[in-house]
């Protein structure tokens, strides 16, 4: 095809030129008209790249067949409406009323004798259509990461209930996909939305006269209003609508729905919290999600847990032991294995001067020491599984002691700890772990 321009001679005067310029021109079937002009040198190599045009191939395919679906829904709408009453073709279409809600609700369900407690979801719609299921993604709480419940349709209803349980404690985000619809349609209109769990929502909020009150405590001050701390309780536990909480003083109680155990919260005028529980870990998310609430920097504590302490005692005494059995093995083997080399020349010996019955008699003792050195091998490797056992719970106690602290308190709990595992001083070590400090 070609093209005219302008160019000025040496004279001054303008003439026409013509360039030509090679062009793709298609026409289709519909009169549209496309030209296409020649591809740049460097982009030769990808115009003829065959998995890109294998990737635009099944993604126009995968269009086509959703748009293909869409039209065979519409059609059998179509249908459906000239076949049957306005009501129920409408039911059958899964077209519901414009102003269709959807409420969630999250509470505690204390369980009952086939059931154990649990947390739980409500879903619920705003008139007299029906849930035909739910999808939940969640990641952590379902094995496969979601869940699907699909009532019978003689169960159908516009409300269900989902019963969830964390196993950690977490913040959770539940991605819900919810089918509502009319028990007469084959269509249902779909309803995404996301609801997140509270942090805490494995613990049910109790009367304090009800439960003993735990030994074991965290205690700190900060600087925070008691209504703000309030805040805090309401996004992070699931606390019944009616609950009521005056401003400081005051105390929550809550039980784990876990395995029964005691929590109790109490914040003073002065702002001092005491944090009343066995599970030093749940202490220590606590606190640790209190700092990230009031963006606290910089948090010391002052901690007891006699029994988990009392444990971490005797776990202690064992890893003496470990290392001494250690020792013993060790010294053992060296020993052995200078009677081994006594006993190889010897049989040797005896064998260069044909005593038969020396030489057996040796290597015997050999076979009978060759035994016992297997046999002690074995208690040194059963052993040394039982000290890295040991010893990486003394390294997670420690960190649980971290756990308690925010900031550089916590960076100086776990330095001073470690100091006092090195030195051997468990003394020490407890005291680290109760006032943050190895000073008296």
């Amino acid at each position: 095809m070609g093209r005219l321009t302008l160019e000025a001679t040496e004279q001054g005067r303008s003439s026409l030129k013509t360039t030509f310029l090679l062009q793709l021109i298609c026409c289709s079937v519909d009169g549209e008209i496309r030209g296409y002009l020649p591809g740049a040198a460097e982009m030769r190599g990808n115009l003829m790249d065959t998995s890109v045009e294998q990737d635009l191939i099944r993604e126009l395919s995968q269009k086509k067949q959703n748009l293909l679906l869409e039209l065979r829904n519409y059609e059998e709408n179509a249908k459906a409406e000239l076949s049957s009453p306005l009501n129920e073709a409408e039911g059958q279409r899964g077209v519901i009323p414009a102003n269709t809600k959807l409420h969630t609700a999250l509470s505690v369900n204390l369980g009952n004798e086939t059931q154990a407690a649990h947390a739980e979801l409500c879903i619920s719609t705003s008139n007299d259509t029906i849930i035909r299921a739910v999808l939940i993604f969640a990641e952590g709480i379902f094995l496969g990461e979601s869940h699907v419940v699909h009532p019978s349709i003689h169960n159908l209803s516009s409300s269900i209930r989902i019963p969830v349980t964390p196993p950690k404690d977490v913040p959770v985000d539940l991605h819900l996909k919810t089918f509502v619809g009319y028990r007469s349609s084959t269509q249902f209109h779909v309803f995404e939305l996301t609801r997140q769990l509270p942090r805490f929502s494995m613990y049910a909020l109790t009367s304090p006269d009800s439960a003993s009150e735990p030994l074991s405590y965290v205690n700190f001050v900060i600087t925070e209003r008691a209504p703000r701390v309030v805040i805090w309780l309401n996004q992070n536990f699931l606390l019944p609508e009616d609950t009521n909480i005056q401003n400081a003083p005051f105390q929550v109680c809550f039980t784990s729905l876990r395995n029964g155990g005691q929590l109790y919260i109490k914040i003073k005028l002065s702002g001092e919290i005491t944090i009343n529980t066995d599970d030093i870990d749940l202490a220590g998310d606590i606190i640790q999600s209190m700092a990230s609430f009031f963006a606290i920097e910089d948090l010391q504590v002052e901690a007891d847990f006699p029994t988990y302490f009392e444990e971490l005692r005797k776990v202690l005494v064992k890893v003496d032991e470990h290392h001494s059995v250690h020792q013993k093995l060790s010294a053992d083997m060296a020993e052995n294995s200078n009677l081994i080399r006594s006993l190889l020349v010897r049989a040797e010996d005896a064998r260069l001067m044909r005593d038969m019955k020396t030489m057996k008699n040796r290597y015997m003792e050999l076979y009978d020491l060759n035994k016992d050195l297997l046999h002690g091998y074995k208690i040194r490797c059963n052993n040394h599984t039982e000290l890295l056992g040991n010893l990486k719970a003394v390294n997670q106690a420690i960190q649980r002691a971290g756990r308690l602290r925010v900031g550089k308190p916590k960076n100086q709990v776990v330095t001073a700890c470690r100091d006092a595992i090195r030195s051997n001083n468990i003394n020490m070590l407890f005291r680290v772990m109760r006032v943050g400090t190895a000073s008296s």
